[in-house]
């Protein structure tokens, strides 16, 4: 039976920047929204805040969902489902962020522009799929998706 890979990941905006997180991937350094697997009993929303913790250290509310992708690593031959949530945050300091994943090497709030010069290091073309559509103002209700468990 075939089963994909679900994922969930967060855009998290501040002023005018977006936080990614770096982590070595097959000997690379990579860039990625806060990002990661759903687990065993665990809703898609707690699994978004629970990567955010792990990844950032931030303990922050999704407020919408901007879309549900799925996608290959054809060499690997892994597909993926992901459920990317989104989180504005209105404060006028960037909120420093804390790592608690020994996977993770940084948390960086970047700009647009600094990711579009990094397009060649991201972990997936996700990232940038996911940003251009929350940059087009989609957006899912959070009540869209419900658990039964």
């Amino acid at each position: 039976m075939f089963k994909p890979n679900t994922t969930v990941a967060c855009i998290v905006k501040c002023q005018n920047y977006f936080l990614l997180v770096e982590e070595t991937e097959d000997g690379k350094q990579v860039y990625n929204q806060p990002a990661g697997h759903l687990e065993k009993d665990e809703t898609l929303l707690a699994a978004a805040k629970r990567e955010l913790y792990e990844e950032t250290g931030l303990t922050l509310e999704p407020e919408a969902l901007v879309g549900i992708y799925q996608s290959e690593v054809v060499a690997k031959k892994i597909q993926y489902l992901r459920f990317c949530y989104l989180i504005e945050l209105d404060q006028q300091t960037l909120p420093k962020t804390q790592p608690q994943d020994d996977d993770i090497t940084a948390a960086h709030w970047l700009t647009l522009e600094q990711i579009e010069n990094k397009l060649d290091q991201m972990r997936s073309p996700l990232v940038k799929i996911c940003l251009d559509d929350y940059l087009a103002g989609k957006r899912i209700p959070l009540s869209a998706i419900q658990s039964y468990l």
